[in-house]
C-alpha cells in the first residue's frame, strides 16, 4: 500500500486530494491547522496530524514524529491568497505572509522530509499556471502569481540540489478550479481538476526530473 503526506488537507483542493487517495486505495496522512476541520472525513486508512506550514519549531517536532516512515508521494498543498490588489497597492505585511506561506513554507518541508520520500518517490507542490512567467499575457493577481513563481524557482534548484538522490519533482497546476480561493467564475469543479491531477501524477512517478505540469498532464513553460 502506498503513501501520500499531504501538507494542507482541510478543505479544498487538499482535502479533495485526500478523498481521491483514499478512494484510490493510499494510506493517506493529512495535516490541517486544526485536524478537527477533517473529523467529517474518518477513514482507516486516513491519519490527521496537526501542521501550521510556517510554524517553524512545529516543523522540525512533525519531521521528527514521521522518522523512518516511508513517503510515496509527498505533495504540499497548502497557500493563500490574501491581498489581490496591485503591487504597487499591496499590503507589505500581506505580501511577506504570501511570500512566507506560498512559496518558503512549502519548499522547506519538501527539503526537511525528502529524506522520507524513496528515490522512486514523488515530491510535488500545488502550484498554478499563474506562475509562469511565459504564459503571464493578462497580468492581474500579482502578488499571487510572484508567490508561484517563486515555488517554482525553489522547487526546480531544490531538485537539482539533490538530484543524485532520484526522486520525481512536480510544480502540478490543478487548472482555474472553482474553490473559495478560485471564485465561481472558474472554469473547473474540484472533481474535473482532482482525479486528473492524480493521473498525472502517477504517470510521472518514477521519471525522475523536475517538471512543471498541468492536471492534463502537459508539461508548462517556467
Amino acid at each position: 500500500m502506498k503513501t501520500i503526506l499531504i501538507i494542507g488537507a482541510s478543505r479544498g483542493l487538499g482535502r479533495a486530494l485526500a478523498e481521491e487517495h483514499l478512494a484510490r486505495g493510499w494510506q493517506v496522512i493529512a495535516t490541517a491547522r486544526n485536524p478537527a476541520a477533517l473529523d467529517g472525513a474518518k477513514h482507516d486508512r486516513l491519519e490527521v496530524m496537526p501542521l501550521d506550514t510556517t510554524d517553524w519549531p512545529a516543523l522540525e517536532g512533525f519531521a521528527q514524529a514521521l522518522d523512518g516512515r516511508r513517503i510515496d508521494l509527498l505533495f504540499v498543498n497548502a497557500a493563500i491568497a490574501e491581498d489581490k490588489r496591485p503591487v504597487g497597492e499591496t499590503d507589505p505585511d500581506a505580501f511577506a505572509r504570501m511570500m512566507l506561506t506560498n512559496a518558503l513554507a512549502p519548499l522547506r518541508i519538501a527539503d526537511r522530509l525528502a529524506p522520507l520520500v524513496p528515490r522512486e518517490g514523488t515530491i510535488a507542490v500545488m502550484s498554478s499556471s499563474l506562475g509562469s512567467i511565459a504564459m503571464n499575457g493578462s497580468g492581474g493577481w500579482e502578488v499571487y502569481r510572484m508567490t508561484k513563481a517563486a515555488l517554482n524557482m525553489g522547487l526546480r534548484s531544490l531538485a537539482l540540489r539533490r538530484k543524485a538522490e532520484g526522486r520525481t519533482y512536480i510544480a502540478a497546476d490543478p487548472g482555474w478550479v472553482r474553490t473559495d480561493m478560485g471564485g465561481k467564475e472558474a472554469t473547473l469543479s474540484i472533481g474535473q481538476s482532482i482525479p486528473r491531477l492524480a493521473d498525472m501524477l502517477e504517470q510521472r512517478q518514477g521519471r525522475g526530473g523536475v517538471a512543471f505540469a498541468s492536471y492534463e498532464n502537459r508539461d508548462l513553460p517556467w
